[in-house]
């Protein structure tokens, strides 16, 4: 049973908030979430990695009773090997998108993440700029839209994602599509009413813990939806977008000096 004064759930972006710029997760940060556990509470990880990379992920937070992937549209399980959500975007819907973003903003380069097997590549036009080229495959446009998605990233060549980000929200008709950014300098679509705080839900649904009783922490623009749903805390980096800091209950330490860990550590001896 969990103390009156602890959360009764834990959930945490990786990149840039457990996992710092070298692409590891500390020592200090591991054992504070075992004895996060210890304490009797579970943890979630939320993450805008798409299911090819769950196997990446879990190894970054092995303490998770779920993870949340893909800016929330695949929802897994690990205590069960249950998947709670699997949502797609149909690649004619993502053809309208573009198409209606191309004809106010001018070229637009597009990447899709179609295939959810273990680091399977995703597809799309040719570009220096997408930071992991290993992951990428060239493929004709009109090939790739014809398959459902798990998201899609697109670029204008200012590279300016905050500006792309406001300037796609109000060009997509709600209820076609959402977008969001994760500091890759690429914006990200996904399905309807897919994000971070719609799939955060559905995991402490399973958990049976309500929104009052989370702790969240991140860095990014994604990060907001989680931030506005959940309630007993939410927590930002010192290293976070300005967007996400805004609204944040508090700022602890940036990723290098592993401000999650210490926070949930002085939490814990409080507790």
């Amino acid at each position: 049973m969990t103390s009156l004064n602890l959360p009764k759930l834990v959930a945490t972006d990786l990149d840039g908030t457990i996992v710092r710029p070298d692409e590891t997760v500390s020592g200090f940060t591991h054992a504070v979430f075992d004895r996060v556990r210890a304490a009797g509470i579970p943890i979630v990880g939320v993450t805008g990695r798409g299911p090819r990379l769950e196997s990446l992920s879990r190894m970054d937070l092995p303490h998770a009773d779920l993870l949340v992937l893909g800016q929330g549209g695949r929802v897994v399980d690990l205590r069960t090997r249950t998947v709670l959500r699997d949502a797609r975007l149909p690649g004619a819907v993502v053809a309208n998108v573009i198409e209606q973003l191309e004809s106010h903003l001018g070229p637009i380069k597009l990447i899709v993440e179609a295939l959810d097997g273990e680091r399977e590549p995703l597809w799309g036009d040719e570009t220096d700029e997408w930071p992991y080229p290993d992951d990428l495959l060239v493929k004709d446009r009109k090939w790739a839209l014809r398959h459902d998605v798990i998201k899609a990233f697109i670029r204008t060549p200012t590279g300016d994602a905050d500006r792309l980000l406001d300037e796609a929200k109000e060009i997509i008709v709600p209820g076609v599509a959402e977008v969001t950014h994760a500091g890759l300098g690429w914006v990200e679509i996904t399905p309807p009413d897919v994000n971070k705080g719609t799939g955060l839900a559905i995991a402490a649904q399973a958990l049976g813990v309500k929104p009052e009783e989370v702790l969240v922490f991140g860095d990014m623009p994604n990060d907001i939806p989680m931030f506005q749903w959940a309630g007993w805390r939410r927590v930002a980096v010192e290293n976070a977008h300005p967007a996400l800091a805004a609204i944040a209950d508090e700022i602890t330490f940036s990723v290098e000096r592993d401000g999650v860990a210490v926070y949930l550590d002085e939490m814990l001896k409080r507790a």
